[in-house]
């Protein structure tokens, strides 16, 4: 990453700017698209049981 692309990234990291889109390339087993849902003072998202003590990694994309 070039110096001006870092101060950008950092800058939006911070709030002194429009947040940037950043791309992530991935491999995995499967994908599920689920919208977060209100649970108390954060949010929450419900997966198969079948995942459950498997490593998930979440990306917010909107």
């Amino acid at each position: 990453m070039k110096d001006d692309q870092k101060k950008q990234v950092n800058e939006a990291s911070q709030g002194f700017g429009p947040p940037m889109k950043v791309k992530f390339e991935i491999y995995g087993e499967e994908m599920i698209e689920k919208v977060v849902k209100s649970s108390g003072n954060s949010g929450r998202v419900y997966l198969p049981p079948d995942w459950v003590g498997h490593s998930v990694k979440i990306i917010r994309i909107d």
